[in-house]
């Protein structure tokens, strides 16, 4: 079962900073996510999305290479091109899996402008050392699927940062 964390930073830089941060971890084992999204609030109040996996794109490269394969065996790999790739794009985009983009937009509506959230869906995680790889980056929790013991250490973690000096 996974676990759901909504991280809310000032700014969306900040949030792509934590969001490679975690993806450096994955790559040391320590974290194992199943997607992390970026949802920012911008000047005319709608919702933004930055997905981790762009589908529509990802679909258009399968269904090329598809419609390349078939397109050979009918003689017309140009076509087969053509058709697999806009197919493809289409089922790409209509594609969603991870967190509901529904859910993240909801949430967010309560973002200041120029605010971004972090929300990042965790499988599995050695959680004494993901937080103190993010902890320093600050934060305030949004919303989290965690136990209360886990959120808890959670929330202190990022407020040992808010609470530092700057240097």
């Amino acid at each position: 079962m996974s676990d759901l964390v909504a991280i809310v930073y000032p700014t969306e830089a900040k949030a792509e900073e934590v969001r490679q941060r975690l993806l450096r971890l994955q790559k040391e084992y320590l974290i194992t996510i199943s997607d992390a999204v970026i949802a920012v609030k911008t000047d005319s109040g709608g919702i933004k999305l930055n997905q981790l996996v762009n589908t529509t794109a990802m679909g258009a490269m399968t269904g090329s290479f598809w419609g390349l394969l078939i397109g050979v065996i009918f003689l017309n790999p140009i076509l087969g091109v053509a058709v697999g790739a806009a197919s493809g794009a289409l089922g790409g985009a209509l594609a969603d899996f991870g967190i509901d983009d529904a859910f993240m937009k909801d949430l967010s509506a309560s973002l200041h402008t120029g605010n971004a959230a972090l929300f990042v869906l965790i499988k599995n995680m050695t959680a004494d050392k993901v937080l103190k790889e993010i902890k320093d980056a600050g934060g305030t929790v949004l919303k989290t699927s965690l136990d209360d013991t886990k959120e808890q250490a959670l929330r202190d973690a990022l407020a040992s940062a808010a609470e530092r000096p700057a240097a």
